[in-house]
């Protein structure tokens, strides 16, 4: 993974990533990036870029951002980390010149991510998967005052019916339980994988995803 791609990860989990750390953690994350921000040569690029991965350790080992930190950052030929995205860096540092936010709000903000998602409502579900979501082994993500909502992903295309695997998966996830927790490693990177995992429904075999999600769940 490049310094970039590396940045763009985090850029697009930055919610879930500060909700994860408590405020001192956040503190060092911040100057971890401020020292990228701040490098001017390809070696005190490199030392900021260690610094920052350092400090993304204390994420939860399931953390899609964790999954890449212990792999190999590679350069493109002749530009070293000199080619660091400065417009993502910048993105990620004004979080933090905004007002506090505390790991409920950092929380919430992820939900809301997720929760806009495409979604089928229960009166598209098949009759069976409407009759009894949880044995149906579907994620349900609720907000108080509006209608349930089921991750598109989940369903044969232009159907209302669930696909097998997806069950499954869920039932492995503990979708039933934590139903946030499951559409975040459906819908998040996995390095197991080297993919999105909804997105590779029906381009890998039901064993592979059901294999990384034990992984996660043995991990």
């Amino acid at each position: 993974m490049t310094p970039d791609a590396f940045l763009s990860l985090l850029h697009d989990h930055w919610p879930m990533t500060l909700a994860a750390l408590d405020d001192g953690q956040r503190v060092r994350l911040h100057d971890a990036l401020h020292d990228l921000a701040t490098a001017d040569d390809g070696r005190s690029v490199e030392r900021a870029l260690r610094g920052l991965r350092m400090q993304l350790r204390t994420l939860p080992p399931d953390h899609p951002v964790s999954q890449e930190l212990g792999g190999t950052v590679r350069y493109a030929p002749g530009a070293r980390a000199t080619t660091i995205d400065r417009v993502l860096l910048g993105e990620l540092l004004n979080v933090f010149a905004a007002p506090a936010r505390g790991p409920g709000d950092l929380r919430r903000a992820a939900h809301d991510r997720l929760w806009e998602v495409p979604a089928l409502g229960t009166a598209e579900l098949v009759p069976e998967a409407a009759h009894d979501t949880a044995a149906a082994g579907l994620i349900r993500l609720s907000h108080p005052g509006v209608e349930d909502r089921y991750p598109r992903f989940q369903f044969m295309p232009g159907t209302g019916q669930p696909l097998p695997v997806v069950r499954r998966v869920n039932h492995i996830l503990m979708a039933d339980k934590d139903p946030w927790g499951a559409a975040a490693w459906w819908l998040g990177g996995n390095r197991w994988l080297a993919g999105v995992p909804a997105e590779l429904l029906g381009a890998v075999p039901d064993e592979d995803l059901a294999r990384a999600a034990l992984e996660l769940v043995a991990g």
